[in-house]
């Protein structure tokens, strides 16, 4: 049974396009091309479709087809553009830190002039491995010594390619310029090696265009094409082995046109379907053709199910993110973005489960979780060179029992970014946001959309005070505030009165400072906000050059896109 669409209650005032999850449970989105953020909170009770949207700082350029991912600390890397203020396939990057909600350059790879629409996968290991937009040498950015090195050469340019990591510690691809091959990367040998030659063509000739791919949850890899046709890949039993590949169902005819997904968004959910789009093919290299049309894919059919009422009417406009619901939000750069809720749950194997973390937790504390399979099957979210979304990192969730409210802590440093982990135990960090409510609660591990049982855990407040000191307390804070002069001893608050009279005016004074200070400070910071905003705002988002014309190219992505919608207005 096809899954049901719901809009969001609160749409994005803002032509939403990329959306990533941030590890704290929030959706950060992006304006189609431009250099604004925006933020995704669910509402008390964690879900989604009410959720509500709070701007976010902007990057420093604007761009469109990107590489991008969520690290292993939490933050956001972002890096190159098809199109960008920074100039046409720059090689311009930025870090983005949620936790000071600022934005920072960080420097190419050395000798990279420029990155363009880059195809990059994640590693296990925290490290992000990334292809050069046209031409066979890679690079691997590593977080912790915040350095670019060179990675090995590929067989092929990396050019529209899909990168999927698979449990082996590879990352598969299917190679575009040299159809019907594929490869893929050795990260414990750092080398990329043979993977097989495919049955069918995926790959779009003319264009060199594919779709996207994904690792299901028996260990296959699902692949789909540009052409009608779908092929899946099946690892061997060791790593640096070819792996074996078969065909895949083909897509249904709609209307007399064939259908494939060139640069096509999708979503592996937790019932172990996928949900992907596709929209009519012609071979021909400038044709990116409208509508969009949505699939399943259950491991070993294809149907139809419907389409949500903001489906784009070219498919490479969509975004898919997967949630910690388990549902899967899809934007196609318009004003609406539509939830999908699939049918069925997940296997009961394919769940993440804790082993160890605190039974008593505290606001504005850290602590520990371990578990097995805490990344999930899959990078689960799938697209190809122009977007990349892959939701394989921790949640941790916390429901009050006595109210249901729902609150996500901030998980960092995990052990991996392996997929489909098994039996082996690893681990993250989470904190324990302030405001949490208290008392009795359970927690649970969340992996792209599946929880964890939960198990019990008591929240308790930052500080606890011992009710008897409560007042004495009280008083303490009040007086700070507005009572009687204090000064800040070696041990704490000390009352001027009576052991310093003569010091009474001086501290007057300071306070008097400090209250002035904080209040300009404030003011500050709304100025700045709203400035800001103000400069962002006005800030030309990057576009499609298929949209305006201005390009004449017809051998390049831009030129063969923005031919597509040159026909459409033609039509």
């Amino acid at each position: 049974m096809p899954g049901t669409w719901k809009p969001l209650d609160n749409q994005p005032t803002f032509q939403a396009s990329t959306m990533l999850l941030l590890t704290d449970g929030t959706v950060m989105c992006q304006q189609s091309g431009g250099v604004n953020w925006y933020r995704l909170t669910p509402d008390a009770y964690g879900d989604y479709t009410k959720g509500t949207w709070s701007p976010l700082a902007p990057m420093i350029n604007t761009r469109l087809y990107y590489a991008s991912a969520v690290l292993r600390d939490g933050r956001v890397i972002v890096g190159g553009g098809e199109y960008s203020n920074a100039g046409s396939e720059t090689n311009k990057c930025e870090m983005y830190d949620p936790l000071a909600d600022a934005w920072a350059a960080l420097a190419p790879p050395a000798g990279w002039t420029n990155m363009g629409d880059a195809a990059c996968a994640l590693l296990p290991d925290g490290r992000l491995l990334v292809g050069y937009y046209n031409g066979t040498k890679t690079a691997i950015y590593d977080p912790v010594t915040n350095s670019w090195s060179a990675g090995p050469n590929k067989g092929d340019s990396a050019s529209e390619e899909t990168w999927t990591l698979l449990p082996d510690q590879t990352v598969l691809t299917v190679q575009c310029s040299n159809t019907p091959h594929a490869e893929k990367y050795l990260a414990a040998a750092n080398q990329w090696v043979a993977a097989g030659t495919l049955p069918v063509n995926l790959v779009e000739t003319s264009s060199l265009e594919i779709g996207p791919a994904f690792l299901l949850p028996d260990g296959r890899a699902f692949c789909v094409g540009a052409t009608n046709r779908t092929a899946i890949y099946t690892p061997p039993p060791i790593a640096n082995q070819a792996g074996t590949w078969a065909t895949g169902p083909t897509f249904p005819n709609i209307n007399g046109q064939t259908i494939g997904a060139k640069d096509a968004p999708g979503c592996l959910m937790p019932n172990g379907k996928v949900l992907f789009v596709g929209g009519p093919v012609d071979g021909q290299s400038g044709s990116y053709l409208p509508p969009t049309s949505f699939f399943e894919f259950d491991g070993s059919t294809m149907y139809r199910v419907p389409d949500p009422p903001n489906s784009t009417e070219i498919p490479y406009q969509g975004r898919m993110m997967m949630l910690p619901t388990g549902q899967v939000l899809f934007a196609a750069e318009t004003n609406a973005i539509y939830c999908y809720t699939p049918d069925g749950g997940p296997d009961n194997a394919w769940r993440p489960s804790i082993t160890s973390v605190p039974s008593i937790i505290r606001g504005g504390n850290s602590y520990t979780l371990s578990g097995r399979q805490l990344n999930g099957l899959s990078q689960t979210v799938g697209y190809g060179d122009d977007s990349a979304a892959a939701t394989n990192y921790p949640l941790v969730r916390v429901r009050h029992l006595a109210s249901g409210r729902v609150t996500y802590c901030r998980t960092f440093d995990h052990s991996t970014i392996g997929v489909a982990t098994g039996t082996t135990v690893h681990s993250t960090n989470f904190h324990v946001p302030d405001g949490i409510p208290t008392g009795p609660s359970e927690i649970c591990l969340v992996a792209n959309g599946i929880s964890s049982a939960c198990l019990c855990v008591d929240v308790h407040p930052r500080f606890e005070i011992d009710p008897n000191l409560y007042a004495i307390w009280a008083w303490l804070i009040g007086s700070l505030a507005d009572g009687p002069l204090w000064v800040w001893g070696p041990n704490g608050p000390v009352p001027v009165d009576p052991w310093g009279p003569k010091y009474a005016k001086a501290t007057q004074r300071a306070r008097a400072s400090m209250l002035k200070a904080m209040r300009e400070l404030q003011s500050l910071g709304e100025k700045v906000v709203r400035q800001r905003t103000k400069i962002s705002g006005a800030v030309p988002p990057a576009v499609d050059l298929e949209a305006t014309g201005a390009d004449e190219e017809t051998d390049s992505d831009a030129g063969r896109k923005r031919n597509a919608k040159k026909r459409k207005r033609r039509r």
